[in-house]
């Protein structure tokens, strides 16, 4: 129920929806605040394992990576506060006042992320580069928030019409957004590497025989069980996630508080900002250059927004505020504290030195399992945000495998894993030192938070229309806090900080590459598509031979006939009975509810058997893995029949000749309203009988569902995924459709029934993609070369869409582009 709630968004307002009335007292509301507060504090309480991973082991290097440089010259009380007290207000500026009271807001339908921010403003404004919007889309419940109601200003008007109009701003808008997601996808890299191997300092501060060199196997043989583990999915080592940080952030603050104590009390007037303009006076430049050490103490922040969707924003801010900010501002004062009475100590090994002798032991193993948890959310971020990229066609096709079937979030992907690994250990083998790590790791905490900035200056702009002056307040408030540490950050470029530039450059290159090529063959499927009126004017028949079966022709044309058909026809003078045009879509929505999914129209007159299904997923949505397409889009179909003739709607070609008369079919069994069920009847061992049957209808509809019996049989055991078995269903007409039903509903429900019997194929377009000869060398490169390599070393759509290769006829095309 728990990850149900948090796709929902729990609210005061909605509880009463997610705990019915009969279940309490009438008169009694004080039960309903508190089942909502158990709810959110519980939710809290989770997400301390998952979201706060990553932020929660910054003491670990903060202070080392801090003192590390120049800066070491400055040591003494007075410095030392002065770099607490950047600490403090770091962490209160951004996490707890930017992400924790403004970002957070800024949900799209729950989820969070930069896709978020940039689906929300493709939705407010149309800047999208991929030309398959339909005006369908809208309508969906989810595009918009309720009660919306835009306010187009003379400025918002202008504003929109210049992002909408010029091409290349939309190209730096979608080069933006990628550059951030490939910086969140180098968190995935240097997160495992930088935690792991600064919980194992300990050890080498325990014995000073440890070599740096042992330190780093240790670390590889740790990191590689991490990735290796993680085929198993993270629901099944969940469980253990929010007990180790709570029990290493309650550890973090009981320590902070003992080394206040003993140590320094007078730490607390530090938290003066007084301290942190005197630092800066005193230390010109170095402190300058040390801001790349304190940016480290704001690692992993962009998870409370990126995590947003398995949680809620209430519990996010409930777990920040109630635990994770005091046990972090407690830690770093108690360091300070330690630090500026043993300034000689080795401030390689900060941390471990102001422990208590005691707790020595014990800090060390959760330290070390916190770095693992950390490191674990951090990988499967990055799988998310490969899922995304795919979604909205800017990556190619890997295998994505669904590690929990209860929580669609927790995903896993083999490529990805192995590369991240592969990489992971080739930092930590070639860099050999956190303090280089470190420096890649804050160039990309920075930058990262610096794409979220800029994105949420439009969203206050588009979405939540507060104005320019807002706008402008929010850029400057945080946009110059940011500025000024990734500037200390990009000073460090030549000292590790190189890294996460040289990988996002790759990601990008590969995503936009990508992009680019399905963007350009989407133009030429539009450009050459074929014509209606060339269709109508070959009759029933099409001018070829139609073979009993339903022929399923999958293009990325959400209006029109592929020229893949009239390549296939040309070719081989010979198609099925029915024919139904799939499309499936991603748009700029986290999910599309299952009732709304499908839109079926028909092509041509209803002689012509013709029909187009565009399926809608959102870009965190699941592909049903389980589900079986075949008889679900024969249900369809025969529902659309129904709402056809139930509308009176003209089946003559002049009015099924205009493109866009789509309409959203729900599933037999998401007609409720209807009362029209599926119905599975006892079974033998050995078979499935499911019958369609009706129940009293509404009385404005003709009962389609009752000319359709299916009947399912068992089938030999299938592969995991189906849960071992897999059903075939057999399409009849029932003799309850008496006569109620119109003549030609019924013959073409026959001809779709007998379509069925005689079998499925599905026919896809094997592509390849050229660039003309006219093109520049640029063009040349990015088509002929890196677009073809990409395209030769991913997934294929065929299994990417869980096609059944025994019923798949692909028909080869040139594309020049």
């Amino acid at each position: 129920m728990h990850s149900m709630d948090c796709e929902r968004g729990i609210s005061p307002e909605n509880i009463a929806d997610l705990y019915p009335a009969d279940d309490y007292p009438h008169g009694n509301p004080e039960r309903h605040w508190r089942s909502y507060y158990k709810h959110v504090l519980l939710l809290a309480y989770q997400s301390c394992g998952v979201v706060y991973g990553d932020l929660s082991t910054s003491p670990l290097y903060v202070y080392k990576s801090t003192f590390a440089g120049s800066l070491r010259r400055f040591e003494d009380e007075e410095t030392i506060f002065g770099v607490f007290s950047l600490v403090f207000w770091t962490i209160t500026l951004i996490p707890l006042l930017k992400y924790v009271f403004i970002v957070l807001s800024a949900d799209d339908n729950g989820e969070g992320g930069t896709f978020a921010l940039y689906s929300l403003l493709v939705r407010h404004a149309k800047i999208s580069l991929m030309p398959n919007q339909q005006a369908a889309d809208e309508e969906l419940s989810t595009y918009h928030k309720p009660g919306y109601a835009p306010q187009d200003t003379a400025i918002l008007r202008a504003l929109r019409r210049f992002l909408e109009n010029h091409s290349k701003s939309r190209t730096c808008l979608l080069l933006t957004v990628l550059f951030g997601a490939s910086l969140v996808i180098g968190d995935g890299v240097l997160t495992p590497a930088m935690s792991v191997m600064s919980s194992f300092s300990g050890l080498q501060f325990h014995s000073h025989t440890l070599t740096n060199g042992e330190v780093v196997i240790l670390s590889c043989i740790v990191l590689v069980c991490l990735f290796t583990l993680q085929h198993w999915g993270t629901h099944r080592v969940a469980f253990l996630f929010a007990p180790v940080i709570v029990t290493w952030l309650l550890l973090l603050g009981g320590t902070g508080v003992y080394n206040i104590i003993v140590w320094n009390p007078r730490v607390f007037y530090a938290l003066s900002p007084t301290y942190l303009v005197r630092f800066f006076m005193r230390t010109g430049r170095e402190g300058w250059i040390a801001l790349g050490g304190v940016l480290l103490s704001m690692t992993g922040t962009e998870a409370m927004f990126a995590d947003l969707g398995h949680f809620t924003a209430t519990s996010i801010r409930v777990a920040f505020v109630g635990l994770i900010y005091p046990c972090l501002v407690l830690q770093y004062m108690g360091q300070a504290a330690f630090l500026s009475k043993t300034p000689e100590c080795d401030i390689h090994f900060i941390f471990f030195k102001s422990i208590p002798v005691q707790l020595f032991w014990p800090v060390l193993v959760v330290a070390t399992l916190a770095s693992i948890v950390g490191s674990q959310a951090v990988i499967t971020a990055t799988f998310s945000i490969v899922r995304q990229c795919m979604a909205l066609g800017c990556f190619p096709r890997v295998k994505i495998v669904h590690t929990s079937s209860l929580i669609p979030g927790q995903i896993y992907s083999p490529e990805i894993n192995w590369l991240l690994m592969l990489v992971c250990l080739g930092v930590t083998v070639g860099f050999r030192d956190t303090m280089l790590i470190g420096n890649a790791y804050g160039m990309a905490c920075s930058g990262v938070m610096v794409v979220t900035t800029l994105l949420m200056t439009l969203v206050i702009i588009f979405v939540w229309q507060l104005g320019f002056i807002m706008a402008t307040l929010f850029l400057l408030a945080f946009g110059v806090v940011e500025a000024a540490y990734l500037s200390a950050a990009l000073m460090k470029v030549p000292q590790g900080g190189w890294l996460p530039l040289a990988l996002s450059l790759q990601f990008v290159a590969i995503m936009y590459t990508w992009h680019y090529g399905t963007r350009l063959k989407h133009s030429f499927d539009v450009q050459n598509k074929v014509s209606l009126r060339w269709i109508h004017a070959l009759g029933p028949s099409l001018g070829i031979v139609r073979v009993p079966g339903i022929g399923l022709i999958y293009s990325e044309l959400a209006s029109g006939v592929p020229a893949v058909f009239s390549h296939f026809v040309t070719n081989l003078p010979a198609f099925h009975q029915v024919l139904v045009f799939v499309c499936v879509k991603a748009v700029p929505v986290p999910h599309v509810c299952p009732e709304e999914r499908h839109l079926v129209g028909r092509i041509g007159p209803r002689d012509f058997h013709m029909f187009r299904c565009v399926v809608r997923y959102g870009y965190k949505d699941v592909l049903g893995e389980e589900s079986d397409f075949e008889n679900d889009l024969v249900l369809r179909i025969a529902e659309f029949v129904h709402m056809e003739a139930a509308d009176n709607r003209p089946s003559d070609g002049a009015a099924s000749a205009v493109e866009g008369r789509m309409s959203v079919v729900r599933r037999p069994g998401d007609l409720a309203r209807t009362g029209r069920l599926l119905v599975q009847e006892p079974a033998d061992e050995e078979s499935l009988v499911v019958r369609a049957a009706t129940a009293a209808t509404d009385g404005d509809k003709s009962d389609t569902l009752e000319s359709l019996q299916a009947i399912y049989e068992a089938e030999s055991p299938a592969g995991a995924a189906y849960g071992g078995r897999r059903q075939r269903v057999r399409f009849e007409l029932s003799d309850l459709a008496g006569e109620h039903v119109d003549p030609e509903v019924k013959a073409e429900l026959a001809a779709i029934v007998e379509a069925k019997h005689a079998g499925v194929a599905y026919i896809m377009g094997h592509s390849y993609i050229k660039a003309r000869k006219s093109s520049n060398v640029f063009k040349k490169f990015t088509i002929d070369i890196a677009y073809n390599f990409l395209r030769k070393n991913s997934r294929g759509p065929a299994v990417a869409l869980n096609i059944p290769h025994i019923s798949l006829i692909e028909v080869g095309m040139i594309y020049y582009v």
